[in-house]
Protein backbone atom coordinates (compact mmCIF):
# COMPACT_ATOMS: atom_id res chain seq x y z
CA UNK A 1 0.00 0.00 0.00
CA UNK A 2 1.55 3.20 -0.68
CA UNK A 3 1.12 6.24 1.42
CA UNK A 4 2.01 9.77 0.45
CA UNK A 5 3.36 12.07 3.34
CA UNK A 6 3.27 15.79 3.38
CA UNK A 7 5.31 16.89 6.38
CA UNK A 8 5.32 20.54 7.60
CA UNK A 9 8.57 21.36 8.61
CA UNK A 10 8.51 25.38 9.48
CA UNK A 11 6.41 28.53 8.69
CA UNK A 12 7.88 32.10 8.80
CA UNK A 13 5.48 34.34 10.18
CA UNK A 14 6.86 37.41 7.71
CA UNK A 15 4.77 38.60 5.06
CA UNK A 16 5.13 37.83 1.81
CA UNK A 17 7.74 35.81 2.32
CA UNK A 18 8.32 33.16 -0.22
CA UNK A 19 7.08 30.32 1.31
CA UNK A 20 8.94 27.84 -0.62
CA UNK A 21 11.92 29.02 1.64
CA UNK A 22 10.26 27.96 4.47
CA UNK A 23 8.44 24.55 3.41
CA UNK A 24 9.94 21.62 2.19
CA UNK A 25 8.09 18.23 0.84
CA UNK A 26 9.15 14.35 2.22
CA UNK A 27 7.62 12.22 0.13
CA UNK A 28 7.74 8.69 1.42
CA UNK A 29 6.77 5.80 -0.62
CA UNK A 30 6.17 2.54 2.08
CA UNK A 31 5.13 -0.59 1.06
CA UNK A 32 4.74 -1.33 4.66
CA UNK A 33 1.26 -1.66 6.24
CA UNK A 34 2.54 -0.19 9.68
CA UNK A 35 0.94 2.70 11.07
CA UNK A 36 2.51 6.08 11.14
CA UNK A 37 2.72 9.04 13.23
CA UNK A 38 -0.83 11.48 13.25
CA UNK A 39 1.25 14.35 14.42
CA UNK A 40 1.13 16.64 11.29
CA UNK A 41 0.44 14.20 8.99
CA UNK A 42 -1.97 14.19 6.26
CA UNK A 43 -2.60 10.35 5.37
CA UNK A 44 -4.62 9.27 1.56
CA UNK A 45 -5.13 5.74 1.07
CA UNK A 46 -5.41 4.30 -1.99
CA UNK A 47 -7.57 1.24 -0.90
CA UNK A 48 -11.02 1.06 -1.76
CA UNK A 49 -13.47 0.82 2.03
CA UNK A 50 -15.52 -1.89 2.91
CA UNK A 51 -18.56 -0.45 2.16
CA UNK A 52 -17.55 0.08 -1.30
CA UNK A 53 -16.39 -3.24 -1.66
CA UNK A 54 -19.98 -4.54 -0.36
CA UNK A 55 -22.22 -2.15 -2.53
CA UNK A 56 -19.92 -3.42 -5.55
CA UNK A 57 -20.56 -7.24 -4.65
CA UNK A 58 -24.54 -6.15 -4.31
CA UNK A 59 -24.48 -4.61 -7.64
CA UNK A 60 -22.79 -7.51 -8.98
CA UNK A 61 -25.53 -9.76 -7.20
CA UNK A 62 -28.09 -8.10 -8.91
CA UNK A 63 -27.11 -8.75 -12.34
CA UNK A 64 -26.12 -12.10 -11.83
CA UNK A 65 -29.84 -13.38 -10.49
CA UNK A 66 -31.59 -11.85 -13.40
CA UNK A 67 -28.78 -13.54 -15.91
CA UNK A 68 -29.26 -16.89 -14.08
CA UNK A 69 -32.87 -16.49 -13.92
CA UNK A 70 -33.30 -16.21 -17.52
CA UNK A 71 -30.32 -18.27 -18.55
CA UNK A 72 -30.23 -21.30 -16.48
CA UNK A 73 -33.23 -23.79 -15.63
CA UNK A 74 -31.48 -25.23 -12.43
CA UNK A 75 -30.56 -21.85 -10.98
CA UNK A 76 -34.58 -21.37 -11.23
CA UNK A 77 -35.35 -24.58 -9.56
CA UNK A 78 -33.46 -23.47 -6.86
CA UNK A 79 -34.57 -20.17 -7.17
CA UNK A 80 -38.59 -21.44 -6.94
CA UNK A 81 -37.60 -23.83 -4.21
CA UNK A 82 -35.87 -21.83 -1.89
CA UNK A 83 -38.48 -19.38 -2.07
CA UNK A 84 -41.55 -21.86 -1.31
CA UNK A 85 -39.83 -22.69 1.68
CA UNK A 86 -39.13 -19.70 2.70
CA UNK A 87 -42.45 -18.26 2.21
CA UNK A 88 -43.98 -21.57 4.18
CA UNK A 89 -41.68 -20.04 7.09
CA UNK A 90 -42.88 -16.64 6.41
CA UNK A 91 -46.88 -17.72 6.69
CA UNK A 92 -45.99 -19.74 9.87
CA UNK A 93 -44.60 -17.23 11.42
CA UNK A 94 -47.27 -15.03 10.63
CA UNK A 95 -50.36 -18.12 11.60
CA UNK A 96 -48.39 -18.90 15.05
CA UNK A 97 -50.10 -15.43 17.10
CA UNK A 98 -53.27 -16.82 15.41
CA UNK A 99 -53.50 -20.10 15.95
CA UNK A 100 -51.73 -19.45 19.79
CA UNK A 101 -55.55 -17.88 20.75
CA UNK A 102 -57.23 -21.51 20.98
CA UNK A 103 -53.68 -23.08 21.42
CA UNK A 104 -53.13 -26.50 20.31
CA UNK A 105 -56.28 -27.38 18.47
CA UNK A 106 -57.44 -29.15 15.06
CA UNK A 107 -59.20 -26.35 14.47
CA UNK A 108 -56.01 -24.52 13.65
CA UNK A 109 -55.53 -26.07 10.57
CA UNK A 110 -58.50 -24.41 8.70
CA UNK A 111 -55.88 -21.17 9.02
CA UNK A 112 -52.85 -22.94 7.74
CA UNK A 113 -55.14 -24.40 5.03
CA UNK A 114 -56.27 -20.64 4.11
CA UNK A 115 -52.70 -18.89 4.10
CA UNK A 116 -51.10 -21.77 2.05
CA UNK A 117 -54.15 -21.63 -0.71
CA UNK A 118 -52.62 -19.04 -2.66
CA UNK A 119 -49.43 -20.56 -3.39
CA UNK A 120 -50.47 -22.49 -6.35
CA UNK A 121 -50.93 -19.46 -8.09
CA UNK A 122 -47.46 -18.03 -7.19
CA UNK A 123 -46.42 -21.30 -9.42
CA UNK A 124 -48.96 -21.30 -12.21
CA UNK A 125 -50.00 -24.76 -10.93
CA UNK A 126 -53.50 -25.68 -11.76
CA UNK A 127 -54.90 -27.88 -8.74
CA UNK A 128 -57.90 -30.21 -10.00
CA UNK A 129 -60.22 -32.07 -7.54
CA UNK A 130 -61.98 -34.85 -8.12
CA UNK A 131 -64.30 -37.14 -6.17
CA UNK A 132 -64.58 -35.07 -3.04
CA UNK A 133 -68.28 -36.06 -2.49
CA UNK A 134 -66.79 -39.28 -1.25
CA UNK A 135 -65.94 -38.03 1.77
CA UNK A 136 -67.66 -39.46 4.64
CA UNK A 137 -70.09 -36.73 5.92
CA UNK A 138 -70.04 -36.59 9.90
CA UNK A 139 -68.00 -39.85 10.61
CA UNK A 140 -64.14 -40.52 11.56
CA UNK A 141 -61.97 -42.07 8.72
CA UNK A 142 -58.48 -42.23 7.70
CA UNK A 143 -56.82 -40.52 4.41
CA UNK A 144 -54.17 -42.08 2.83
CA UNK A 145 -52.42 -40.38 -0.37
CA UNK A 146 -49.25 -41.55 -2.34
CA UNK A 147 -46.26 -38.92 -1.21
CA UNK A 148 -44.10 -37.02 -4.24
CA UNK A 149 -42.71 -33.94 -2.92
CA UNK A 150 -43.17 -30.95 -0.67
CA UNK A 151 -45.41 -29.97 -3.60
CA UNK A 152 -47.54 -32.21 -1.94
CA UNK A 153 -48.92 -29.79 0.29
CA UNK A 154 -50.87 -28.06 -2.45
CA UNK A 155 -52.82 -30.96 -2.81
CA UNK A 156 -53.42 -31.40 0.44
CA UNK A 157 -54.58 -27.37 1.03
CA UNK A 158 -56.79 -27.82 -2.05
CA UNK A 159 -59.18 -31.11 -0.25
CA UNK A 160 -58.22 -31.03 3.08
CA UNK A 161 -61.36 -32.00 4.54
CA UNK A 162 -62.62 -30.46 8.04
CA UNK A 163 -61.14 -31.46 11.48
CA UNK A 164 -58.68 -33.51 9.73
CA UNK A 165 -54.77 -33.46 10.31
CA UNK A 166 -51.65 -35.17 8.90
CA UNK A 167 -49.42 -37.77 10.93
CA UNK A 168 -45.60 -35.93 10.36
CA UNK A 169 -42.44 -37.22 11.08
CA UNK A 170 -40.90 -35.81 14.57
CA UNK A 171 -38.57 -34.03 12.69
CA UNK A 172 -40.50 -31.48 11.28
CA UNK A 173 -41.41 -30.41 14.66
CA UNK A 174 -38.24 -28.80 14.94
CA UNK A 175 -38.50 -27.16 11.27
CA UNK A 176 -38.86 -23.65 13.12
CA UNK A 177 -41.42 -21.36 12.54
CA UNK A 178 -43.65 -24.27 10.51
CA UNK A 179 -43.13 -26.78 13.18
CA UNK A 180 -44.89 -24.73 15.84
CA UNK A 181 -47.10 -23.54 13.26
CA UNK A 182 -47.94 -27.28 13.13
CA UNK A 183 -47.62 -28.41 16.70
CA UNK A 184 -50.62 -25.69 17.06
CA UNK A 185 -52.89 -27.15 14.18
CA UNK A 186 -52.93 -30.86 16.22
CA UNK A 187 -50.21 -32.60 13.77
CA UNK A 188 -49.72 -35.85 15.31
CA UNK A 189 -45.76 -36.35 15.15
CA UNK A 190 -44.39 -40.06 15.08
CA UNK A 191 -40.77 -40.67 15.89
CA UNK A 192 -40.57 -43.23 13.06
CA UNK A 193 -36.80 -44.89 14.16
CA UNK A 194 -38.65 -45.54 17.92
CA UNK A 195 -41.08 -48.57 16.26
CA UNK A 196 -42.47 -48.92 20.46
CA UNK A 197 -43.19 -45.24 20.37
CA UNK A 198 -45.12 -45.39 17.23
CA UNK A 199 -47.10 -48.07 17.96
CA UNK A 200 -47.81 -46.13 21.32
CA UNK A 201 -48.77 -42.88 19.12
CA UNK A 202 -51.02 -45.08 16.67
CA UNK A 203 -53.25 -46.55 19.83
CA UNK A 204 -53.77 -42.81 21.19
CA UNK A 205 -54.65 -41.72 17.68
CA UNK A 206 -57.08 -44.31 17.26
CA UNK A 207 -58.88 -43.43 20.73
CA UNK A 208 -59.00 -39.80 19.39
CA UNK A 209 -60.76 -40.26 16.03
CA UNK A 210 -63.27 -41.85 18.06
CA UNK A 211 -63.53 -39.38 20.50
CA UNK A 212 -63.33 -35.88 19.30
CA UNK A 213 -64.22 -36.55 15.87
CA UNK A 214 -60.86 -36.29 14.14
CA UNK A 215 -59.37 -37.35 10.61
CA UNK A 216 -55.92 -37.85 9.97
CA UNK A 217 -54.29 -37.73 6.69
CA UNK A 218 -50.79 -40.44 6.31
CA UNK A 219 -48.53 -41.05 3.84
CA UNK A 220 -48.21 -44.91 3.28
CA UNK A 221 -45.34 -44.47 1.58
CA UNK A 222 -43.45 -43.24 4.40
CA UNK A 223 -40.79 -40.87 2.43
CA UNK A 224 -41.15 -38.77 -0.83
CA UNK A 225 -41.22 -40.70 -4.11
CA UNK A 226 -39.39 -38.50 -6.87
CA UNK A 227 -39.62 -41.78 -9.87
CA UNK A 228 -43.00 -41.15 -10.92
CA UNK A 229 -44.43 -44.23 -9.39
CA UNK A 230 -45.40 -45.59 -6.16
CA UNK A 231 -43.46 -47.38 -3.26
CA UNK A 232 -45.33 -50.19 -1.61
CA UNK A 233 -47.46 -49.31 1.65
CA UNK A 234 -46.37 -49.08 5.30
CA UNK A 235 -49.22 -50.97 7.13
CA UNK A 236 -49.17 -48.13 9.93
CA UNK A 237 -52.49 -46.40 8.67
CA UNK A 238 -54.38 -50.00 7.96
CA UNK A 239 -53.67 -50.77 11.38
CA UNK A 240 -54.79 -47.45 12.62
CA UNK A 241 -58.15 -47.65 10.72
CA UNK A 242 -59.27 -51.46 11.34
CA UNK A 243 -58.19 -50.55 15.23
CA UNK A 244 -60.78 -47.80 15.08
CA UNK A 245 -63.24 -49.19 12.86
CA UNK A 246 -63.25 -46.38 10.56
CA UNK A 247 -63.07 -46.65 6.75
CA UNK A 248 -60.19 -45.70 4.60
CA UNK A 249 -59.96 -42.85 2.44
CA UNK A 250 -57.80 -43.31 -0.92
CA UNK A 251 -56.47 -39.83 -2.40
CA UNK A 252 -54.21 -39.82 -5.65
CA UNK A 253 -52.04 -36.70 -6.78
CA UNK A 254 -51.08 -37.31 -10.42
CA UNK A 255 -47.68 -37.01 -11.25
CA UNK A 256 -45.81 -33.90 -11.02
CA UNK A 257 -43.53 -34.60 -13.84
CA UNK A 258 -44.13 -32.78 -16.70
CA UNK A 259 -43.65 -29.12 -14.29
CA UNK A 260 -41.89 -30.89 -12.02
CA UNK A 261 -38.88 -32.93 -11.70
CA UNK A 262 -35.99 -32.82 -8.50
CA UNK A 263 -33.48 -35.07 -10.85
CA UNK A 264 -33.76 -33.09 -13.22
CA UNK A 265 -33.38 -29.53 -11.64
CA UNK A 266 -37.03 -28.36 -13.28
CA UNK A 267 -39.49 -26.44 -11.91
CA UNK A 268 -42.04 -24.69 -14.37
CA UNK A 269 -45.95 -24.16 -14.19
CA UNK A 270 -48.38 -26.94 -14.61
CA UNK A 271 -51.11 -29.13 -13.88
CA UNK A 272 -52.22 -31.44 -11.21
CA UNK A 273 -55.00 -33.74 -10.68
CA UNK A 274 -56.53 -35.07 -7.22
CA UNK A 275 -58.57 -37.81 -6.68
CA UNK A 276 -60.55 -38.69 -3.74
CA UNK A 277 -61.60 -42.69 -4.55
CA UNK A 278 -64.98 -44.40 -2.91
CA UNK A 279 -64.21 -45.02 0.67
CA UNK A 280 -62.61 -48.68 2.14
CA UNK A 281 -64.68 -50.06 5.11
CA UNK A 282 -62.86 -51.42 7.54
CA UNK A 283 -66.19 -52.95 10.10
CA UNK A 284 -65.30 -56.19 10.75
CA UNK A 285 -62.03 -56.61 9.98
CA UNK A 286 -58.73 -58.18 12.33
CA UNK A 287 -55.12 -57.36 12.32
CA UNK A 288 -54.38 -60.13 10.25
CA UNK A 289 -56.46 -58.59 7.26
CA UNK A 290 -54.36 -55.53 7.19
CA UNK A 291 -51.47 -57.14 4.64
CA UNK A 292 -54.39 -57.65 2.01
CA UNK A 293 -56.30 -54.55 3.39
CA UNK A 294 -52.75 -52.04 2.47
CA UNK A 295 -52.52 -54.33 -1.13
CA UNK A 296 -55.29 -53.71 -2.29
CA UNK A 297 -55.83 -50.50 -1.33
CA UNK A 298 -52.22 -49.62 -3.18
CA UNK A 299 -53.56 -51.79 -6.15
CA UNK A 300 -56.66 -49.33 -6.92
CA UNK A 301 -54.47 -46.29 -5.91
CA UNK A 302 -51.80 -47.32 -8.80
CA UNK A 303 -54.39 -48.14 -11.12
CA UNK A 304 -55.87 -44.47 -11.12
CA UNK A 305 -52.76 -42.35 -10.93
CA UNK A 306 -51.50 -44.15 -14.09
CA UNK A 307 -54.63 -43.12 -15.47
CA UNK A 308 -55.04 -39.19 -14.07
CA UNK A 309 -51.02 -39.16 -14.83
CA UNK A 310 -51.43 -40.05 -18.66
CA UNK A 311 -54.49 -39.04 -19.78
CA UNK A 312 -53.00 -35.36 -20.49
CA UNK A 313 -55.82 -33.91 -18.01
CA UNK A 314 -53.57 -34.68 -14.51
CA UNK A 315 -50.33 -34.49 -14.26
CA UNK A 316 -48.91 -34.83 -17.97
CA UNK A 317 -47.78 -37.20 -20.21
CA UNK A 318 -44.74 -37.83 -18.57
CA UNK A 319 -45.65 -41.97 -18.00
CA UNK A 320 -46.85 -42.10 -21.80
CA UNK A 321 -43.15 -41.91 -22.61
CA UNK A 322 -41.59 -45.14 -23.30
CA UNK A 323 -39.11 -46.24 -20.97
CA UNK A 324 -40.39 -43.35 -18.89
CA UNK A 325 -39.40 -44.20 -15.13
CA UNK A 326 -43.30 -44.59 -13.85
CA UNK A 327 -43.78 -46.93 -16.58
CA UNK A 328 -40.72 -49.04 -15.95
CA UNK A 329 -41.81 -49.50 -12.05
CA UNK A 330 -45.39 -50.13 -12.56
Amino acid sequence: MYILHFQHISVQTRPFQALSSHMWLVATLSVSPKTLPTTGVARMELWPGVWTVLLLLLLLLLFLLPALWFCSPSAKYFFKMAFYNGWILFLAVLAIPVCAVRGRNVENMKILRLMLLHIKYLYGIRVEVRGAHHFPPSQPYVVVSNHQSSLDLLGMMEVLPGRCVPIAKRELLWAGSAGLACWLAGVIFIDRKRTGDAISVMSEVAQTLLTQDVRVWVFPEGTRNHNGSMLPFKRGAFHLAVQAQVPIVPIVMSSYQDFYCKKERRFTSGRCQVRVLPPVPTEGLTPDDVPALADRVRHSMLTVFREISTDGRGGGDYLKKSGGVGEAQL
